[in-house]
């Protein structure tokens, strides 16, 4: 049970690198301003994260939050992947609630409404649309990019420990 709890930190904390990598990479403002300080503080503690939900008529949905860092969460195994499933190339549900982390490639899901978001490295997926009509994704920049993630599924009954934004 501790390697995989060694496991699971490892993939947030590789997510949470990742999320550093791009923001050094983002161009830097001349002038920092007060505003922008106490964003980057409300920050600290929490990586961002978008939940897949199926509401009450079956439709899938997404929320965006964040879920807390160095928090020990209660899951099972975890396994990567960089292939597709012909299942996973239709509108489908989760197969399990998980989280999915992205470490490389650029992906755009798409729910029940026609909404879409793109998941890139540095932000979690929770994956909890398990009943219903489920959500659709694409790679975002071409047939060729590779989606490398990890999947980490949650234990039955556990807390996902999402927060959604206000």
């Amino acid at each position: 049970m501790k390697n995989i709890a060694k496991g699971v930190m490892f993939a947030m904390v590789m997510a949470a690198s990742f999320n550093v990598q791009a923001k050094n990479n983002e161009p830097k403002s001349v002038k920092t301003s007060e505003h922008s300080k106490s964003n980057k503080k409300d920050e600290e503690g929490k990586i961002r994260a978008i939940r897949l939900i199926t509401k009450p008529d079956g439709s899938s949905s997404f929320e965006m939050g964040y879920v807390p860092t160095l928090k020990h969460m209660n899951t099972t195994t975890f396994w990567a992947n960089n292939s597709v499933e012909d299942w996973e190339k239709d509108t489908h549900k989760a197969p399990r609630r998980q989280y999915v982390v992205t470490l490389k490639g650029r992906i755009k899901f798409k729910v029940t409404d026609g909404s879409t978001f793109i998941l890139k490295p540095g932000t979690i997926l929770l994956a909890e649309d398990t009943s219903g009509v489920g959500h659709s994704w694409e790679t975002e920049d071409d047939d060729d990019t590779e989606w490398v993630r990890l999947y980490i599924p949650i234990s039955e009954g556990a807390d996902d420990y999402f927060t959604p934004n206000k």
